[in-house]
């Protein structure tokens, strides 16, 4: 007889509870709550990850209301990262140091669902994947990523199909490139936001994602500076250095240059 389903079983409570593993010995307070923290920022990049792999799918599909569902829920699990980042700056930075030398030199640098994440948005850099070559999946997954169309060349592509005069060398692009500003998209856009009111509100959304994710990097760049100053990272990035160097870059370039033309 199967065993009967419990909140438990369904949820693997028990294996769960059991992945926080503190390096420092004697085991510092502070470690759990740098764990936790991480492991659930994992958890919440699976999902976005999810929520926007299915938002490809809608407008591949040519089901852009759809997509506007996905983006609505991924725009909230954004807000609860960046709220995350208050629950993490209860440490101080002595709380910090008090094991930071057992972490010896691994660091979100070396988060593999982030650099998806990046990828997806279209922000693309080939130095990652090297990054990963001792974890086949990830190197397997983040290979994938960066060979294939990203969100914002789903979404163009589905309004070429709407007979929008697409620039053909913007459809036809490097998709392992990162998207690069474009005169004839932006004249595209200008006519979604005079002409059709349901597309212009998709691209208020998309512009949302990208602002959100650009929000979350500047409250993860103030953290990581209050926490260790200007010292490297541990997983030998710059630190503060590196994570200031990617502010800045919005994924849609596009939907923020044609604002000056209103």
């Amino acid at each position: 007889m199967a065993e009967e389903l419990t909140y438990g079983s369904y949820l693997k409570i028990d294996e769960l509870l059991s992945l926080q593993r503190p390096q420092s010995d004697p085991v510092e307070h502070d470690e759990l709550l740098f764990i936790i923290i991480h492991q659930i920022y994992e958890l919440w990049f699976k999902e976005v990850l999810h929520e926007l792999d299915e938002l490809v799918d809608y407008l591949n599909e040519d089901r852009p209301a759809l997509s506007g569902h996905q983006l609505k829920r991924v725009l909230k699990i954004l807000k609860t990262l960046v709220a995350q980042l208050d629950v993490l700056e209860t440490m101080t930075p002595l709380e910090f140091v008090s094991f930071r030398a057992f972490l010896a030199r691994s660091s979100g640098f070396q988060s593999a669902q982030f650099r998806e994440l990046e990828f997806l948005l279209g922000l693309k850099d080939a130095a990652h994947l090297a990054r990963f070559v001792d974890n086949p999946r990830e190197r397997d997954n983040l290979t994938r990523r960066y060979h294939a169309p990203g969100i914002w060349d789903a979404f163009l592509a589905y309004l070429a199909r709407l007979d929008y005069t697409v620039p053909a060398e913007v459809l036809e692009r490097d998709v392992t490139a990162p998207v690069a500003p474009s005169d004839g998209v932006q004249q595209v856009l200008l006519a979604i936001y005079r002409e059709d009111a349901e597309l212009a509100r998709l691209c208020e959304s998309f512009t949302d994602l990208d602002e959100g994710f650009q929000e979350w990097r500047y409250r993860h760049v103030m953290m990581v500076h209050r926490t260790i100053g200007t010292k490297a990272g541990t997983g030998g990035s710059d630190g503060v250095a590196y994570l200031r160097s990617t502010l800045f870059h919005p994924a849609f370039p596009d939907l923020w240059a044609v604002r000056s033309l209103f």
